[in-house]
């Protein structure tokens, strides 16, 4: 039998099984389904297996009961792709046929129903496609011969183009895909030039609506404007390029196009390398290279990078910038260089946590909210197109203040790895810090993107630094976090992952790589039609990929035969020693080849195994993986090796140890440190380090430290190495950098004078000596080297001996210090021995600097070799920045300095400076010396000054505090700079690094500036200037001091106490338990007694003296004596005159009060108030009262009985009485008074209302009315403007006055005020342009008067004044419009054959034109309707004869430019003998 007779008897066998599906009613759903509407017939897509139809379809069982009806899949609706086994449950989903965006098939599927009316080009091409569809999938059995096969196969040919055609028809009938995102017809292709060379980079994109195309080098725009010398980008129809000219080896990188419309966007990279003419070695990154030419600017860019940023310190969540100044010189105009900033070697890109900034001067970087991952080296590249320089620093980032005390610290470094469609395994770095016990695991918390709903994935904690998270929603991105735990609780999390998406490897790979085209919503069928509908193989290459104790991860390859709608996946495992397979995922299966298992019982032996499922089915198992022990797979690592700890700088130290041998995976190191003698053990770095070699910053100079490591991988921390020896911090001793400045201070016939500079680093240790080496010159011949002194020399001068005459020699010179001899120094210019004639004097030689600070320093030197003609009287100092010209110095004084030392003040925080000195005779200024510095003037961190104490003992004494002591540094103290050779002036004590200069006699002979220097540092020191000022002042403390005072917080006071008892006190600032008190009268010690009680705090320092009551022999003067220890303090109170007795009389009512008090009384006295209703109260307060007590109201000696009517007013209410008046009269003037009285005792208070009284309640009246005056408003009228305002009441007395522009309003016809009800009010009849202005209400309250103003002005003027015209003119017309006044009746009943004459009244201004109607049809007069008007007021109608059609509806019509009015009434016309026919009738 032939192939194609097979073929067709497949299709045969595949129709049968179809069909027998049909029948059992299984359902799936594939991807795409047909329009109801569509006339393509059901056997074009059977072989696809599809049901889906638009009809109403009834499920029934196997009894044939029909049990749900299905409805109409409605629009838009969501489709689920259900597949069932054989046992009829749902196993899962199924994938589409084909991959695709399901919103854009839904909208092309829902764009064909809604057609309704189609071309006849449409209409033809379906038919053909139907046609041409049925007869390709028709099947026959028959045997066919080769040539028909061939030809059948052509037609198969033909028919997949004729669909693509189709398909293209629809494409275009489809709106939607007119517009389509950018893709790249030809790419960017990659070229490798050599430098110097011009290269172009060519693409060509499609897209609608046409895209904007950017260029990137290394993801950085390039702006082609703005460097046309180096960049040429064009666009022509869809053809791009970029040409880059004379290229050097900075052009090397990767190039990127970016497409962009509103449809997508796309992009592609190419690779530029450039290569150079010269062998050897690649330099890296990081490497600094040698300045080259640059022929594109002809010039050699030098850079010099200073102020650099130093190792940095910094604390989670807060901000660190670094920072440098870069100098490019020469200056080229619209050149800059590229600056890089690389962490670890790897460089850094702009992001919401790394900013970076070049100011063209300044480089800054910027590390925003910081986390530990942020630690680490960092370093500044700057390119220029000769080279490049870098510089770097550490930054060390420690961890936030925990919220829990023991807790650990946040985990760092949290990465995803091997994401899927619902799987992605999380990782992260353990913390340098546990906390008070071990972290016993990890929490991850995972967050979708877009939302701030954090949920936690794992509810058992894991103590495995790696975990697989699985369960996500495919197509949807998330972000993860993790927090640790220990015993005393959980830490604050992580710094959040980068976002990732779970989607299918493959996709994502496609989408970074760019669509190979736009969706068109066309869909190819292809012949692989006999795939659909099989069940997939097995999967392959089933391996476990992570086993912990907590979970086991397996991976697997998807099967060769899956079809288009791809597959699903069950996992199975089986525990060893049995032969039952058990179904791990029976809910749901997964759709990733990557699984983790749960809940395994640790130790015990499984094997896996996984099986594929689709909508036909679930297929074979996979091979076994074999028996896996549960378990961790994964060691902890091996302790690391002892570390070394050597030291570095004051503050540093390096550590070194030996790497873990034993361990997988290495994440890295942590160090630890303590203090000898403490069990405190401090991390020095927060993100582990994979290198055994290690420089821990941040560390107290002069403290000893002892080091420990431990090793971290994903398993956790290995054990601590054994810890290190003991290591003081200090600066590691080193050979001294060179002397400079090599010259010839002084010259005869047989010798030369030389001098130098020392060296600007002594290594750590004090110069012990120098060396000098010389060599002959003859022309451009050198000779060798020899050594001039054998022995060190101990200054910076020397005489060069021996030599001969008018012989060029070159001198260097070499520095030694303890740990050895320097490299030499830069060889002297060739100097000839001969002897000088010259009168001025040599260059000053051995120039330093003490005391560097931000604003100053002080600058050294000593005086010349050689004097000249006359002794030197004077020096010159000059100085400037580092980075200027020789056109900088400048002089820093004007008259010449004597001494050898200046201080130079004024300077720049941060520059740096150089110096010189020149050195003055009779004869005039000698040269300069060699150039000191650069100098940067900077406090170095740390730095302390000199300051003053006095002890208790009146000692004066300076302290100068140093805490960077190194081995062998001592104190130096000198005044004026020059060595102390006095000591019977100061003792000096020194204690460890403190040393304390001590004044044996402090006297004028002492002032001068102090200084002191700590020798084998790096320069520090400090001064300070006694003055004359100052000793007088020490002088005076000092003097406090041996004879010390009391300190009183406060002097002797006196106050009166209840009863009318007298207290005299006073406070003392301290005091001591042994402190004494004194108490004295008139210059007699007064003891405690009956008279006198006495009581001293001394804790708070009170002192207390009491006395019951003041009597005549009481005047006089009270005094306190203090006496503590050695020091005593006096305070005294005198009380005589007239002080005296007023005070007694204030004692005498005090206890007059307090009796009075012991019976009913009055708390407040009888008193007023008005409210804001402006109602009058009188009230008091009461206390000590029973309810015995009789309280009784009167007015004007007249008792209020409970039957009076102003009984009502009299109210009590916890203890305050009142007497509400209400609104106030005159009539309610009076005397009122309170009573009080029970067998205690008895009270009473008086209020007077009455003149003053009166006058001041109604003071406080007008008061509270002024204040409840609204702000005034504008009314507008007929007749004017009204200005108003209201208040919550309103008394006849109360005066209220008018202001227009800050003059009194007067009463006028025109203008008036007045008061209506509570509103006060302001009339301007007829306003003119004259009455605008301010206008001001001044209402009395009492005192100066409330004030409310109006700014009748503007705005609010025209406003207003249009509102007036407006209500005038409608009155106005409202007068004068046409009406009928009168003389009209309703209805008008007439027998037939008589005469109507009727007469209205007319008004109207002007007078009125008047018509008649009748049945709204104008009358004219004739000989039946006689109309008149007269006197402009009288309107008539006379009817002669009238008839039954004279009845009707009737209406004099008055009309002028006002308006028109009409006057009504009905005409009745009757014949009396018709009356009375009809009431016959109706007898």
């Amino acid at each position: 039998m032939s192939a194609s007779l097979q073929v067709t008897q497949q299709r045969q066998q595949q129709r049968q099984q179809l069909q027998q599906q049909e029948k059992q009613q299984h359902h799936y759903e594939s991807s795409y389904y047909l329009s109801t509407k569509s006339s393509v017939s059901k056997q074009s897509f059977s072989t696809y297996k599809t049901t889906s139809r638009r009809l109403k379809t009834s499920v029934k069982t196997e009894k044939g009961q029909e049990v749900v009806k299905l409805s109409p899949l409605p629009k838009r609706a969501k489709r689920t792709y259900l597949a069932m086994d054989t046992d009829k449950e749902v196993i899962g989903y199924v994938i589409p046929v084909f991959r695709a965006n399901h919103d854009v098939v839904r909208g092309l599927m829902e764009a064909q129903e809604d057609v309704t009316e189609e071309g006849i080009n449409y209409v033809a091409m379906r038919n053909l496609f139907v046609r041409e569809a049925r007869e390709a999938l028709d099947v026959k059995v028959e045997k066919k011969t080769r040539s028909k096969h061939v030809r059948e196969s052509a037609e198969r040919l033909e028919l997949d183009k004729t669909m693509d055609e189709w398909a293209e028809f629809r494409k275009k009938m489809n709106p939607d895909s007119l517009t389509h995102p950018p893709e790249f017809i030809v790419k960017p292709r990659g070229q490798t030039v050599w430098e110097g060379k011009t290269v172009k980079l060519h693409c060509t994109v499609a897209g609608w609506p046409k895209p904007r195309i950017a260029w990137y080098k290394n993801n950085v725009l390039i702006d082609a404007k703005a460097h046309p010398e180096k960049y040429t980008a064009e666009s022509s129809y869809n053809m791009h390029s970029l040409e880059i000219k004379n290229c050097d080896f900075l052009d090397t990188a990767q190039y990127r196009i970016s497409a962009l419309n509103v449809k997508g966007e796309t992009s592609s990279v190419a690779t530029i390398v450039v290569k150079r003419f010269q062998e050897g070695e690649e330099s890296g990154p990081l490497d600094p290279k040698p300045h080259g030419f640059c022929p594109e600017h002809g010039v050699t860019f030098q850079t010099t990078i200073i102020d650099k940023f130093e190792v940095a310190f910094g604390r989670e969540g807060e901000t660190l910038s670094l920072g440098c100044t870069v100098i490019i010189y020469p200056t080229v105009k619209k050149y800059q260089p590229e600056i890089v900033w690389y962490r670890n070697s790897v460089p850094l890109k702009p992001s919401k946590w790394v900013h970076t900034h070049w100011s063209g001067e300044r480089a800054t970087l910027t590390l925003v909210h910081l986390n530990k991952e942020d630690e680490g080296m960092y370093t500044l590249r700057v390119n220029t197109k000769s080279g490049f320089d870098t510089y770097s620093a550490y930054v060390f980032v420690r961890d936030a203040d925990v919220e829990v005390e023991g807790v650990p610290v946040a985990p760092l470094d949290v990465r995803c790895h091997d994401a899927n469609k619902d799987y992605v395994v999380v990782t992260w770095k353990q913390p340098a810090v546990e906390g008070s016990s071990p972290i016993l695991g990890y929490y991850i918390d995972r967050c979708e993107v877009g939302t701030h709903h954090w949920a936690q994935c794992n509810d058992t904690p894991v103590k495995y630094a790696r975990f697989p998270v699985t369960g996500l929603v495919e197509g949807r991105s998330y972000i993860f976090r993790v927090r640790a735990l220990n015993k005393a609780g959980v830490s604050r999390p992580s710094r959040v992952s980068e976002a990732v998406v779970a989607m299918d490897p493959s996709d994502r790979a496609r989408l970074r790589a760019g669509p190979s085209a736009p969706w068109t919503g066309m869909i190819k069928f292809t012949e692989e039609d006999p795939t659909v509908g099989v069940v997939p193989g097995e999967p392959s290459d089933v391996v476990v990929t992570e086993a912990t104790k907590s979970y086991v991860v397996l991976a697997w390859k998807p099967p060769v035969q899956r079809g288009h709608e791809g597959v699903m996946y069950y996992i199975e495992k089986c525990i060893s020693g049995t032969d039952t397979w058990q179904r791990v995922n029976t809910g749901m299966p997964v759709k990733s080849p990557r699984f983790a298992l749960f809940d395994l019982a640790e130790g015990k032996s499984y094997s896996f195994r996984v099986r594929c499922c689709n909508s036909a089915g679930v297929g074979e198992p996979s091979e076994s993986t074999g028996e896996i022990t549960v378990g961790d797979k994964l060691d902890l690592p091996s302790a690391p090796g002892s570390p070394v700890a050597t030291r570095n700088t004051s503050t540093s130290v390096v550590v070194s140890w030996g790497a873990s041998k034993e361990v997988r995976h290495l994440v890295g190191y942590y160090i630890e440190c303590s203090v000898v003698g403490t069990d405190v053990w401090m991390p020095c770095n927060n993100k582990p380090v994979k290198q055994t070699r290690f420089v821990c910053h941040g560390l107290t100079t002069g403290v000893n430290y002892v080091f420990s490591v431990k090793a971290v991988n994903a398993a956790g921390y290995s054990q601590s190495s054994p810890i290190s020896d003991a290591v003081v911090v200090q600066a590691a001793i080193s050979i001294p950098r060179q002397p400079t400045g090599v010259t010839l201070l002084e010259a005869l016939k047989d010798y030369m004078v030389l001098g130098w500079t020392e060296p600007a680093d002594n290594g750590g240790a004090d110069i012990r000596g120098y060396f000098v080496d010389y060599r002959t010159v003859k022309g451009n011949v050198f000779g060798k080297w020899h050594e001039m002194n054998h022995q060190a020399l101990t200054t910076t001068t020397y005489k060069a001996e021996n030599l001969k005459e008018n012989i060029f020699y070159q001198f260097q010179v070499r520095a030694m210090n303890m740990a050895g001899v320097s490299k030499a120094s830069v060889p002297s210019a060739s100097l000839e021995c001969k002897e000088w004639t010259i009168t001025v004097p040599g260059a000053p030689v051995g120039l330093h600097v003490l005391e560097v600070r931000d604003t100053s320093v002080v600058v050294l030197w000593e005086p010349p070799a050689f004097d000249g003609r006359t002794p030197v009287n004077g020096y010159y100092l000059d100085v400037k920045e580092a980075s200027a010209g020789e056109e900088g110095w400048k002089a820093v004084h004007e008259k010449a300095n004597k001494m050898k030392y200046m201080k130079v003040t004024g300077l720049k925080a941060g520059t740096s400076y150089v110096f010189r000195v020149r050195a003055q005779n009779l004869a005039g200024v000698g040269k300069p010396s060699a150039v000191l510095g650069p100098i940067l003037a900077q406090t170095r961190p740390g730095t302390k000054e000199i300051y003053v104490d006095v002890d208790d003992n009146g000692v004066i004494s300076m302290i100068f505090e140093c805490s960077e002591m190194n081995e062998g540094s001592e104190f130096v103290w000198s005044k004026n700079y020059q060595a102390i050779t006095d000591t019977s002036r100061l003792t000096i004590v020194n204690e460890g690094g403190k040393s304390r200069a001590i004044f044996n006699s402090p006297s004028l002979e002492d002032l001068g500036t102090f200084s002191c220097m700590v020798t084998n540092t790096d320069g520090i020191s400090s001064s300070y200037t006694l003055t004359e000022e100052g000793l007088k002042r020490l002088l005076d403390i000092s003097h406090d001091h041996k004879f010390p005072v009391i300190p009183f917080k406060s002097e002797m006071a006196m106050e009166l106490l209840e009863k009318g008892r007298v207290r005299f006190w006073t406070q003392v600032e301290k005091c001591t338990s042994d402190c004494q008190v004194e108490y004295v009268f008139n210059d007699v010690i007064i003891t405690q007694g009956k008279k006198y009680t006495m009581n001293f705090d001394k804790s708070a320092g009170i002192i207390e003296m009491f006395m019951d009551s003041l009597e005549v022999t009481d005047e006089g003067t009270f005094t306190f004596n203090l006496v503590d220890g050695k020091a005593k303090g006096t305070t005294s109170l005198v009380l005589i005159g007239d002080e005296f007795r007023e005070l007694q009389k204030k004692s005498e009512f005090a206890r007059a009060e307090w009796v009075r008090k012991q019976g009913p009384h009055f708390v407040e006295y009888l008193d007023f108030a008005v409210t804001p209703e402006c109602d009058v109260l009188l009230k008091c307060k009461i206390g000590n009262v029973r309810p015995e007590t009789e309280i009784t109201w009167s007015k004007d000696s007249i008792e209020i009985a409970e039957d009076d009517e102003d009984a009502s007013k009299i109210e009590r209410k916890d203890g305050e009485l009142t007497f509400n008046i209400g609104k106030i009269s005159k009539k309610d003037a009076g005397i009122y008074e309170v009573f009080l009285r029970d067998d205690r005792g008895k009270d009473n208070s008086i209020f007077s209302l009455t003149d003053q009284g009166y006058q001041a309640v109604m003071n406080e009246l007008f008061r509270v009315i002024a204040n409840s005056s609204s702000e005034i408003k504008v009314l507008s009228t007929e007749h004017g403007i009204v200005l108003y305002s209201m208040v919550t009441y309103y008394n006849e007395d109360l005066r209220v006055g008018w202001l227009h522009k800050d003059a009194k309003l007067a009463t006028s016809e025109r203008v008036s005020c007045g008061v209506t009800g509570e509103q006060l009010w302001l009339k301007i009849n007829e306003p003119t342009e004259k009455d605008k202005g301010k206008y001001t209400m001044d209402i009395f309250d009492g005192k100066d008067g409330v004030k409310r103003a109006f700014d009748l002005t503007g705005k609010a003027w025209e406003e207003a004044f249009e509102e007036f015209q407006r209500l005038k003119a409608a009155a106005i017309a409202e007068r004068n419009r046409a009406r009928v006044v009168g003389g009209l009746p309703d209805v008008v009943a007439i027998q037939e054959g008589k005469s109507l004459n009727l007469t209205g009244n007319v008004w109207g201004d002007p007078v009125p034109e008047v018509s008649w109607t009748k049945n709204e049809k104008e009358l004219l007069p004739d000989d039946h309707y006689k109309l008149k008007f007269e006197h402009g007021k009288f309107a008539s109608i006379t009817i002669a004869t009238v008839t039954t059609a004279d009845s009707g509806k009737y209406a004099l019509l008055v009309k002028n430019k006002y308006g028109t009015e009409a006057g009504e009434f009905t005409v009745s016309v009757y014949n009396p003998e018709e009356e009375e026919h009809k009431e016959e009738k109706k007898d």
